[in-house]
């Protein structure tokens, strides 16, 4: 399940930066509209996420304060770049 969640967080990571990219062009430079697109694709990685993150935080007895950091993540952008490195990886006693 922890493998899962490490490419989750970095594909959900990178379509949140995509999503933020779609915005700008559609918004600043009047570009195409791939927001719909893009808002759904992310959504369901969110969602994902979330899932996984709230699976694996049972599943291998993590604190409170790890899995909410780690929940806290997918709101940032880069967040589950560092979710990545910093959270998920460490062993179960390890972190907040």
């Amino acid at each position: 399940m922890k493998p899962a969640l490490r490419i989750v967080a970095i594909v959900e990571a990178a379509s949140f930066l995509l999503l933020l990219a779609a915005s700008f062009v559609k918004r600043v430079l009047e570009g195409p509209d791939a927001v719909p697109v893009m808002g759904m694709v992310h959504g369901l990685l969110f969602v994902t996420y979330v899932f996984l993150t709230i699976l694996v935080a049972v599943d291998e007895k993590w604190r409170l304060g790890r899995t909410l950091l780690t929940l806290l993540c997918a709101v940032l952008p880069f967040g589950g770049f560092i979710a990545d490195r910093r959270l998920i990886d460490q062993p179960a006693g390890a972190g907040a």
